[in-house]
């Protein structure tokens, strides 16, 4: 391979500046989680419905050691060891893994979306000497010349973590039907001397639900971060030991979990990952086309990048994308109205709001712009909602597996939400305001992709709809919270008055299909 030399342009260095500089205006996350007794069993659970269906032969688990079978009786014994040696830093691990093993991993998950929220590198090629983006993928045979891939944009973090949130909660359904059909007890229950560091329950304890979302998690995160491999491998083996240290299960447990959670996530690897054409939402070789078909349909006074260098628009074919609350007939069919078009009375007068905004943005309204950026280096507008929903759950107690279903619910609607929106802008290729009228400055920076509609306004509404129907009493609050996320790209002169307002009703669409899954998923 050739070796190629990295650059990054001035523009985009203060931009990453800028945008370093604001991290201290994002909310912090909760605070220290506790563990919590998770006293509801959800006996049920296990014949609650999956994402994707799987031969159950593939789920099957052998039978475990009687309690008081020789080979269980070693098995405690070493728990007991475990328990003896464990440092004082291993007990807090023990806390704080055993404080809702799901949402941690949500945790991690935002810190790497954080993390890779760069920009895509400019390449110069060595033998033309010319700016080429974007730079390649990840190459683990030369892991240095693309230090940060892949680009977590907000939809392929939304992508991600709706692939993990998917990931868990077929895994535990999975695990619930094997713990209710084998019905072993928690090593506290079997051996009265053994004091578990967290708060006990009446949960079989085989096969282990935190080794299967440690390893349903692990396997998702190690395809989407190549890079993160043995640090996302680290923080498993943490959380199964974890549960020696807690003295909450026996080794046992925590092997056969594993192996469920791995079997579980690398189907959803395999049968959704692989096929939900991903593969091509960077093709830019079909964006002439997509300007030809909104020309053809009327739509002449189209998007352009402002970027200089001029960078290829992200993500042009992201709306292609499978969704998995509805199929694309359907994604057609909920596409948000026509945009009012450059010159109209509509536009302009939506564009004259936006001039006053740019010349008299409030303090209010600048830190509302900040507030809800979610730039560079953030964990972007789903990353954004994925926490406020943690923060929900973490408030209201849920249990793993309730955890994981209503996780699952919320990021498959933020990322049927980027879906749609995105189809929707490459569609009608608005043009942003700062090209309709230069004279426009906003209060962050300017997105690479076409206005109509805002991205944050779908995203929110979305995942607002579906935290409501969760949470019906936090509804007035939620839809204020989405509210205002539309309004700051308005305040903030990314968007005109339209998008953020046609992309709240977009949103709201897209979580009403998550919601009748929820209603319908055997879980009410």
């Amino acid at each position: 391979m050739k070796k190629i030399n990295i650059v990054y342009p001035v523009a985009a260095l203060l931009g990453l500046l800028f945008a370093f500089s604001q991290c201290d205006k994002t909310p912090p996350e909760a605070a220290l989680l506790a563990p919590y007794a998770e006293t509801s069993l959800e006996v049920n659970a296990g014949n609650w419905k999956t994402y994707l269906t799987i031969d159950s032969n593939k789920t099957a688990v052998p039978t475990p050691d009687a309690a008081g079978s020789a080979a269980y009786l070693t098995e405690l014994n070493n728990l007991r060891s475990k328990m003896a040696a464990a440092t004082a830093e291993e007990k807090e691990l023990a806390s704080w893994w055993g404080s809702n093993g799901v949402l941690r991993w949500h945790e991690i998950a935002r810190e790497l979306a954080a993390l890779y929220n760069v920009p895509p590198n400019y390449i110069t090629d060595p033998t033309t000497g010319t700016l080429v983006y974007p730079a390649p993928a990840f190459d683990p045979a030369n892991p240095d010349a693309y230090p940060r891939a892949p680009f977590a944009n907000p939809p392929i973090a939304s992508r991600m973590f709706a692939l993990l949130a998917v990931a868990q909660y077929d895994a535990l359904v999975a695990c619930w039907h094997r713990k209710f059909q084998h019905n072993r007890l928690a090593p506290y229950k079997n051996a009265t001397d053994i004091q578990p560091l967290i708060p006990t329950n009446d949960l079989p304890s085989y096969p282990s639900e935190d080794a299967v979302v440690a390893a349903a998690s692990r396997e998702i995160l190690k395809a989407i971060f190549p890079r993160e491999v043995a640090n996302v491998t680290a923080k498993a083996e943490e959380h199964k030991n974890s549960r020696l240290w807690a003295g909450a299960n026996v080794q046992s447990d925590l092997s056969v979990g594993d192996s469920l959670g791995r079997v579980i996530a690398q189907n959803i690897l395999k049968e959704w990952a692989a096929k939900d054409r991903m593969g091509m939402a960077n093709n830019q070789a079909g964006f002439q086309a997509q300007r030809d078909a909104a020309a053809a349909l009327g739509y002449t006074n189209q998007w352009h990048s402002l970027d200089i260098p001029v960078r290829a628009p992200m993500l042009p074919a992201f709306g292609n994308v499978k969704c998995w609350n509805f199929d694309d007939a359907t994604k057609a069919a909920i596409r948000p109205v026509a945009p009012p078009q450059p010159g109209s009375a509509e536009f302009e007068a939506a564009l004259e709001e936006l001039r006053g905004f740019s010349k008299n943005r409030t303090r209010e309204q600048q830190r509302i712009t900040t507030f809800w950026s979610d730039g560079a280096g953030t964990y972007t507008p789903p990353g954004h909602w994925n926490r406020r929903a943690a923060n929900l759950i973490y408030d209201n107690q849920f249990n793993e597996i309730r955890t994981a279903r209503a996780m699952a619910l919320v990021t498959t609607a933020m990322v049927d939400a980027g879906i749609v929106c995105w189809e929707a802008k490459y569609y009608y290729l608005l043009p942003r305001p700062t090209e309709a009228d230069p004279s426009i400055t906003t209060g962050t920076g300017i997105p690479n992709f076409p206005a109509y509609a805002s991205g944050h306004s779908t995203f929110s509404s979305a995942a607002a709809e579906v935290l409501s129907y969760l949470f019906p009493s936090n509804q007035s609050e939620l839809r204020a919270w989405a509210q205002e996320a539309a309004d700051s790209r308005v305040y903030g002169c990314i968007h005109y008055r339209f998008d953020s307002e046609n992309g709240l009703v977009h949103g709201k669409k897209v979580g009403e299909f998550a919601v009748a899954r929820g209603r319908n998923d055997g879980s009410e």
